[in-house]
């Protein structure tokens, strides 16, 4: 394949499996292996362009695990499938890069890993928070660039977040998780934004002011906002936990920067085009007591000019899900998303513990248009019992 190198695993199976950049560990490649798959593990340190794909591919293919940095339009999913494609398993939660519905009109199944990034992520989003409000990285900017004469009063005054309101827009598994966190670490009140109201953030929000008030502290509170405006205007911190779509791109921009408080700090850890990162280089700019978080960017792997010289704005290179036991648990899954299409497997739900421990179960974790595919689910009855999975997996 011109342009990048590929190695080969198992070259003797029956099913030809290519992933387009190296995994972490080696128990995806020994579930592909067991399932009689070769498996050609292409890429290195930067994606592959779209010329590489197709070489990747080739003309006999039956899965590729693939990468949310590659644009699986119409074309590469037309090429997967006369090359006899069956599964396309995306390494990421989110899928947004896939066309699935022109892969389900292919008959391509397409997976993802739902479930195991969720405390790892929202963890990056704690991190990035607290980065902005205590001025971590400009600390140590100052420290490197030798500006340190010792300890003085108002050096690097940041933000207090203790019983401050937290605005988390997008209550799904990861903003949940995020606010979960905030609210009973640092007894943040919590203000939501979600199309559906999340009972289980409510009620655990709702127990957790309850125990307060039994200790005699003062409760916590949580309430779903009705529109984003309301949200935005009352937040100290506003964190994003949203999928990209034509209806959440640019959710963000100059207009929805100006109605937040002159002290917030805006934090995103779900997609880069959310924002407007033009708008809020300008913002930032001029309202130097504003702070943005950033993991994630609306031109990765670029930057909007000027967006790193700011002093308010902490940036790491989208580094969600970037434990070792979290990249990977995700090889396993996708792995175990190619092994079950292609082996005739039902489909799970639920829970996805079980993948990663000795015996896995004999499904594909997670297929995002199972239902479209008409493929059969994994009835109750067949499920076996969970095993514990040790945090070292």
């Amino acid at each position: 394949m011109s342009g990048a190198l590929c190695e080969t695993h198992h070259p003797d199976g029956r099913f030809r499996v290519v992933a387009t950049k190296p995994l972490p560990g080696t128990r995806w490649l020994e579930l592909l292996g067991d399932a009689d798959c070769r498996v050609e593990v292409c890429g290195g340190q930067r994606p592959l362009t779209r010329e590489e794909i197709v070489a990747a591919v080739g003309a006999r293919c039956d899965g590729v695990l693939a990468q949310l940095t590659e644009r699986w339009d119409a074309e590469l999913l037309e090429g997967l499938a006369t090359a006899g494609g069956r599964v396309l398993a995306n390494y990421a939660v989110g899928y947004d890069n896939v066309d699935v519905a022109r892969a389900t009109a292919l008959g391509v199944a397409v997976g993802n890993t739902p479930g195991i990034l969720t405390e790892t992520t929202a963890e990056l989003a704690v991190a990035l928070t607290f980065a902005a409000a205590r001025r971590v990285v400009e600390g140590q900017r100052l420290l490197g660039e030798g500006r340190f004469t010792g300890w003085l009063p108002s050096l690097l005054l940041g933000k207090r977040l203790w019983r401050k309101t937290l605005g988390v827009v997008g209550a799904g598994r990861i903003g949940a998780a995020y606010a979960r966190m905030l609210v009973e670490g640092h007894k943040m009140d919590l203000v939501y934004l979600d199309l559906q109201a999340s009972e289980e953030l409510e009620a655990f929000v709702a127990a957790y002011g309850a125990f307060l008030e039994s200790r005699g502290e003062a409760p916590v509170s949580c309430r779903r906002a009705a529109t984003l405006d309301e949200l935005l205007e009352s937040a100290d911190v506003v964190s994003l936990h949203l999928a990209l779509d034509d209806s959440t791109r640019h959710l963000i921009d100059a207009a929805r920067l100006a109605r937040m408080k002159d002290e917030a700090i805006l934090v995103n850890s779900a997609r880069g085009p959310l924002v407007d990162e033009d708008a809020l280089v300008a913002h930032c700019r001029r309202h130097p007591s504003f702070s943005a978080a950033l993991d994630v960017f609306e031109r990765e792997p670029e930057l909007a000019p000027g967006l790193l010289d700011l002093p308010n704005v902490v940036a790491v290179p989208h580094l969600g899900s970037a434990t070792g036991w979290t990249r990977r648990g995700m090889a396993t899954l996708a792995a175990a998303n190619v092994v079950g299409v292609l082996s005739g497997w039902p489909v799970w739900s639920g829970d996805v513990g079980p993948f990663l421990g000795s015996d896995p179960p004999r499904a594909a974790p997670s297929i995002v248009n199972a239902a479209a595919l008409c493929l059969p689910a994994l009835a109750a009855a067949q499920r076996p019992r969970d095993e514990a999975v040790s945090s070292d997996a």
